[in-house]
Formats: C-alpha cells, sequence, structure tokens
C-alpha cells in the first residue's frame, strides 16, 4: 500500500491555547479563586470546591475546547460556552459573597473599580497578582475577580464568534473530507 504524505491543511492544528489572552486570564482567575476560596470561607463549606471547580471549569474547557476543535467545531464552540457558563458562575458566588458579607461591590464607575479594570486590562500573568492578591481584603479580592470574569467574558463571547465564523467558511469534518475525497477523485 503506497505511504501517502501527511496534509497538514486538511485538520486544523489545534491552537496554541496558552497564548490566548482569554486563557491566560481563566490562570488568573483560577489562581486568585483558590487563595480566596481556601483564606475566606470556612473550612467544610461546599461553596470552597464549587468555586474551585466553576474557576477550573473555566480554565479547563478553553483547553479542552481547543483540542476537540480540531474534529469538531460544534465541540469546540460548546465547551467554549461551557467555559463561560462555569465564569458566570462564579461571578455569581463572588456576588453572593459581598451581598451576603455586606461588602461593596464597587459602582462600574468608582476611582476603584476603573483602576482595577485598567490593571486587569493590561497585566496577563499570574505573578502579576499573586502578591497582591495576598495583602488584599475579601471585597478587594471579590472585585478585582469580577473584573477579570467580565473582561474574560467579552473576550470568549469574541472567540465564539470566531469558531462560529470558522465553520460557516470552512464546514464541518464530514464537509472537510468529502472536499478531500472530491479533490484526490478528480471530480
Amino acid at each position: 500500500m503506497e505511504k501517502r504524505p501527511v496534509d497538514k491543511q486538511f485538520l486544523r492544528q489545534g491552537k496554541d491555547y496558552t497564548t490566548l489572552i482569554c486563557y491566560k486570564k481563566a490562570v488568573i482567575i483560577y489562581d486568585i479563586t483558590y487563595h480566596f476560596a481556601h483564606k475566606y470561607l470556612e473550612r467544610g463549606d461546599r461553596t470552597i470546591d464549587q468555586m474551585i471547580q466553576a474557576a477550573r471549569s473555566g480554565k479547563q474547557n478553553i483547553v479542552e475546547g481547543n483540542i476537540d476543535g480540531i474534529t469538531s467545531t460544534e465541540m469546540e464552540i460548546k465547551l467554549t460556552n461551557v467555559n463561560r457558563a462555569s465564569l458566570h458562575e462564579l461571578l455569581e458566588d463572588y456576588k453572593d459573597y459581598l451581598r451576603v458579607h455586606g461588602l461593596e461591590q464597587w459602582p462600574v464607575n468608582s476611582p476603584k473599580a476603573e483602576q482595577t479594570r485598567r490593571y486587569c486590562a493590561t497585566h496577563n500573568a499570574p505573578e502579576d497578582y499573586t502578591q497582591k492578591i495576598a495583602e488584599r481584603s475579601a471585597e478587594t479580592i471579590c472585585n478585582i475577580a469580577i473584573t477579570l470574569i467580565l473582561q474574560t467574558d467579552v473576550m470568549i463571547k469574541g472567540l465564539i464568534e470566531w469558531q462560529k465564523n470558522h465553520f460557516k467558511d470552512n464546514g464541518g469534518i464530514k464537509e472537510q473530507l468529502f472536499n478531500e475525497r472530491r479533490k484526490q477523485r478528480g471530480y
């Protein structure tokens, strides 16, 4: 049997998800949540596991969607949306914590919120937050996490749009297989 050369253009290869800013921010959200849950929630509180799992899902579904997207754009879009849903679940946990503990969710136009948005928009490495988070109050950490989640959500919506357009332009794997067979047969 004749060995065929590998056609690297046929199935797109997985993107390096670690370069996606939304992935980098998801890592930061996970790290902040892990720290917050263990420092500010009482041992035995189920919310600890729920928050950490929501943050983990927000990160891991970018990874899984990226790999699954090689053969299934539909699955890639679904997993990317699971990412969004997980981050929204986490967003509600942070808002609940502020409300239940009588702490303030900073108004959008407040100086603190504006400063936080600027910082979070330009800092995408976990180490940019590690020491700062260790020194901040629960209220501040919640507001930083809320800001990062909202910024990441905007990026994830853009990623889903890109995925939808990619599907419209290239079709799914069945269409791609059919087109490749036709090309190979010459008709």
